[in-house]
């Protein structure tokens, strides 16, 4: 895996700042109070970026554990936690091969289709047996993923993004192409900062993300040791999930 490394790690929340992030933590929070068997104390984020979810949801009263294998994300989620005299730890970790000394956790959630970067069903595996081997009894797993019917059914190949920023605008160009024998969207980007005084600067970087089948998704769970409990279509209370549903949320219990 590699995303948001170096400078886009920077620019990650310029390009995100319309994610309504308070929201989808107050739906995670909503979640985890409907569906625990016992009191969520406890949370273990897996591939938390530059920490917004964490931090919103702590405003809840969890006790948060957030952790990414990016040192450039981390680094900005400490910055953020910092400023707002935050609790959250953060350390760094690969999903893949989960080894936190603390725990186990009352829940451990994993949003913004991050979990589509372990690709492989093997790492899959890992991913999953690490997360069970770091959750209570009973303990709640709440993460999303991206709906393999709208991807292959809705993908653009091409997408532009422009933010306006203090020193003049940042243009991100998306290029994605579809490996189906991998189920994984491989996603070019090419990111351009236009500054006002006339100079620029370019980089570029390639991620892998996969995607799934709601009934694959449901089979591996299984498989290593969870229970679905509940799919939504996205943050919403709605179950109805077509193929026009970009992202689903997944509730799942360990047994």
């Amino acid at each position: 895996m590699n995303s948001y490394a170096g400078h886009h790690a920077e620019l990650y929340d310029i390009f995100y700042k319309d994610k309504p992030y308070a929201a989808e933590a107050a739906y995670v929070h909503s979640c985890l109070q409907e569906f625990c068997k016992h009191q969520i104390v406890s949370v273990l984020e897996l591939a938390c970026g530059t920490g917004s979810h964490a931090l919103e949801l702590e405003k809840f009263g969890y006790t948060i554990t957030a952790s990414d294998y990016s040192d450039s994300m981390l680094e900005v989620a400490r910055q953020k936690a910092s400023r707002l005299s935050s609790h959250v730890e953060f350390c760094k970790q690969d999903m893949r091969s989960l080894n936190l000394q603390k725990g186990p956790f009352d829940a451990v959630i994993c949003l913004f289709d991050s979990i589509g970067y372990v690709v492989t069903n093997e790492a899959l595996t890992h991913t999953l047996q690490g997360i069970h081997n770091h959750l209570q009894r009973d303990g709640l797993f709440i993460f999303e993923f991206w709906n393999a019917g709208a991807m292959l059914r809705h993908f653009e190949p091409v997408r532009v993004r422009q933010c306006r920023t203090d020193k003049g605008e940042v243009v991100r160009i998306s290029e994605t192409t579809l490996d189906y024998s991998r189920q994984a969207a491989e996603v070019s980007y090419n990111i351009f900062e236009l500054n006002n005084d006339g100079s620029y600067s370019r980089f570029k970087e390639k991620q892998v993300v996969r995607y799934f089948l709601l009934q694959e998704m449901a089979a591996i769970l299984k498989g290593n040791g969870f229970v679905p409990l509940k799919w939504f279509a996205g943050f919403a209370a709605s179950e109805d999930i077509t193929e026009d549903t970009w992202h689903i949320v997944s509730v799942a219990r360990k047994c």
